[in-house]
């Protein structure tokens, strides 16, 4: 708004590696349940299991709801602490607009900073407070690596945005933020394509989709700027970091795994020749 200056799911589990001297193999220690064996494996199937460790444990479910839950108490805290900035600049009878982002002037410099966090009024704050819950939980849990460079670059970039080539007046409110959440997923989804980045982009798409409406002109104390900025910074986002967070792992079946070690068992060579 702008106001006027007035845990690991392998099948079994990969244990560690040990090189084999005498057959210049590696050894891979598998166990499932209470069995443990060995068994040689190739560099190459070495190099899948740890290039991919990250994305399976996604997979695990306990660990996947863990993940879930962090990210949403990381952005329920952020988001209680604007409604606190906003219960006590009314019960102090304080104006903090001023603090907005000011275009033109090196004065409102400093709102690129404080912007996001002040709300003209609390409808204003309720409106941003379930996308931003929403997304922000998204963003978080689908693409944590992405997220540690998305969220400063919409939350810095769209305000210095705004300050370079908005309309003169206060520019305050977290919707920036909102909208380059929703479309930084939404891009990132389109242009992965698989099952999780798909689904994620699908519940932003159906929830949110009716924000591009957003970043055109409509109401005159709306900061559209902000919106269009921050949309755009997320779409950039999305094209530059689409291979930044690991795939998830394609489901593979006990079976398969079992006809891959046997064959590379057939073409293991005898340890002593007669």
């Amino acid at each position: 708004m702008h106001i006027d200056k007035k845990e690991s799911s392998f099948p079994r589990a990969f244990v560690g590696p040990k090189f084999n001297w005498m057959n210049l193999g590696l050894m891979g220690y598998y166990s499932r349940g209470d069995c443990l064996w060995l068994t040689k494996i190739s560099p190459s199937s070495l190099a899948f299991e740890l290039m991919h460790l990250e994305s399976r444990s996604l997979n695990n479910p306990r660990e996947d709801s863990r993940h879930m839950k962090r990210s949403f108490t990381l952005v329920a805290s952020f988001t209680a602490v604007l409604w606190l900035i906003k219960i006590v600049e009314i019960t102090l009878g304080a104006n903090l607009i001023s603090y907005g982002v000011y275009p033109g002037q090196l004065s409102g410099l400093t709102g690129i900073l404080w912007a996001p966090l002040i709300h003209s009024s609390f409808t204003h704050l309720f409106a941003n407070t379930a996308p931003l819950l929403v997304l922000g939980t998204v963003l978080l849990y689908g693409y944590p690596k992405s997220a540690k460079i998305v969220i400063p670059a919409v939350y810095f970039g769209t305000g210095l945005c705004v300050w370079l080539f908005a309309r003169h007046a206060y520019h305050v409110g977290a919707s920036g933020l909102t909208f380059g959440f929703m479309f930084f997923v939404f891009t990132v989804g389109v242009l992965r394509w698989d099952k999780r980045a798909t689904s994620l982009s699908l519940v932003v798409f159906f929830l949110y989709g009716g924000m591009i409406w957003g970043i055109f002109p409509n109401k005159p104390d709306i900061s559209f700027e902000s919106h269009l900025f921050a949309a755009l910074i997320g779409i950039s986002l999305a094209v530059l970091l689409r291979n930044y967070d690991p795939y998830p792992a394609e489901k593979r079946y006990s079976w398969e795994e079992d006809k891959e070690i046997e064959l590379e068992s057939d073409d293991e060579p005898p340890d002593n020749f007669h």
